[in-house]
């Protein structure tokens, strides 16, 4: 049994050719490159970053990337503050956040990353729930309703008792659940165990036979022998799982999300900064599907490229009157 999500040795073992040759046009110029590099937030980002990050110290060996998991919302409040360079975030920034940003002069850059697919996780014995809807989940995790047996959730299942794992109110993960589940004013039920730690959470379900819990796809492909996965109802009436092919086409609906970087303009003015983002960006959906994400297209990647070249500020995920904006990637970042 293993419950931890740990960066492949294949990452940490790459051939040195391939190393050089991602590095080589500012092999150089790294190298001499010094300094500390702050970086906070989503969980689920976290094997990403940390990915980059481990590689990066290769190329600028005098460079200090650190990588924090304080959670989405959590990461955002150190940002707010100028405590970090980089906040990974497993959730789009809020108009609050990024009005927060604005009152304290810390202007932002929003870069995607690459794809999760949100995943709902059962003990492996639980053979009965082969499928959930929408619904199901918020008669499961909602205040109001806080099913306490299978059998509340569907008449034909076992009045096996329920226990819930899921994130902290500073998670990206729990925002995403919230508003797709539970709506924007829903609350979630408070008789759940909470952590910001997703391995805790896959712990948690793996221990308990009528648990459920939900986190990022990665920590479900990396513990398919101790957690089951349920397929979903999608908006359209079937059930899907989440694949690498299910969330990079949307079929995984609706927990199918982008995951951003978002890095402080102040910051760009340190050249390790610069480097690390530059690198990052060449390499983010090499090392998120080394980890267990799904990587962009190679569009969304150029797009990313281009607006951190132009150092284009700002956010796109919600409009003038702070209403966010939802939608296929694609259709929403420019």
């Amino acid at each position: 049994m293993h419950y931890a999500l740990r960066i492949p040795a294949s990452l940490l073992l790459l051939a040195v050719a391939t190393t050089l040759a991602a590095a080589a046009p500012q092999d150089s110029a790294t190298k001499n490159l010094k300094g500390a590099i702050k970086i906070d937030g989503s969980s689920t980002v976290y094997p990403i970053t940390e990915a980059v990050a481990e590689e990066f110290r290769k190329t600028a060996p005098r460079v200090r990337p650190t990588v924090g998991i304080s959670g989405t919302g959590g990461g955002f409040k150190r940002f707010q503050a100028g405590e970090i360079d980089i906040s990974d975030a497993s959730r789009p920034i809020k108009k609050s956040e990024a009005d927060a940003c604005a009152k304290l002069g810390i202007d932002f850059l929003e870069l995607p990353i690459a794809f999760d697919g949100l995943s709902i996780v059962v003990h492996p014995k639980n053979s009965f729930a082969n499928q959930l809807t929408v619904e199901n989940l918020k008669t499961i995790f909602s205040a109001t309703t806080a099913a306490k047996t299978w059998k509340e959730v569907n008449s034909e299942w076992p009045a096996t008792p329920i226990k819930v794992y899921m994130p902290g109110t500073d998670s990206g993960t729990f925002d995403y659940f919230k508003e797709v589940v539970l709506g924007k004013d829903g609350k979630a039920r408070s008789d759940a165990s909470v952590s910001e730690d997703d391995n805790a959470l896959v712990r948690g379900v793996a221990g308990d036979e009528g648990a459920i819990g939900f986190f990022g796809c990665a920590y479900y492909f990396e513990n398919k022998d101790v957690v089951r996965c349920v397929p979903i109802v999608s908006p359209k009436g079937d059930a899907v799982s989440p694949t690498k092919e299910t969330i990079e086409t949307g079929t995984y609906a609706p927990f199918s999300r982008p995951l951003f970087i978002y890095v402080s303009l102040k910051s760009v003015s340190k050249p390790e900064i610069v480097a690390f983002v530059d690198y990052y960006i060449e390499n983010a959906g090499k090392y998120a599907e080394e980890v267990g994400f799904v990587k962009l297209p190679d569009s969304m990647y150029a797009l990313v490229k281009a607006n951190w070249i132009a150092r284009k500020t700002g956010s796109q995920f919600f409009d003038a009157e702070g209403k966010s904006l939802t939608g296929a990637l694609e259709t929403v970042y420019k």
